[in-house]
């Protein structure tokens, strides 16, 4: 499920978050079903519970889960988080190609080599 990356410069918590935003949008976890208890998951990580909570607060933030006091955490899910990843993955492309632009690489000899 999740597995950390220590030679990644991103933080250890943003690691969490985009696992999890991704198993999410893949339906992996069902909306509405339970995530791991903080505790539970930081032992399995062998991490902070704190870089846990952590990343569960940036999610919850975020929309894609919800916390009920006493109970957990459960996956929230409706189409419109699909919709942001999409409008966050337009943009990648558009720096990509704006970089392309300026560097004078075509858009096909950027592409050459890039299965689709």
């Amino acid at each position: 499920m999740i597995i950390i990356d220590y030679k990644d410069t991103r933080p250890i918590y943003e690691q969490i978050v985009e696992k999890i935003r991704t198993l999410i949008l893949k339906g992996v976890l069902e909306p509405d079903s339970q995530l791991q208890s903080v505790r539970s998951l930081a032992m399995e990580l062998s991490i902070n519970p704190n870089t846990i909570q952590k990343a569960y607060t940036e999610l919850e933030r975020q929309g894609f889960i919800y916390t009920i006091k006493g109970r957990g955490n459960f996956v929230r899910y409706d189409k419109s988080l699909l919709e942001v990843k999409k409008e966050e993955l337009r943009g990648k492309v558009e720096e990509v190609l704006k970089e392309a632009d300026e560097l004078g690489i075509s858009r096909k000899e950027l592409l050459e080599g890039v299965e689709i």
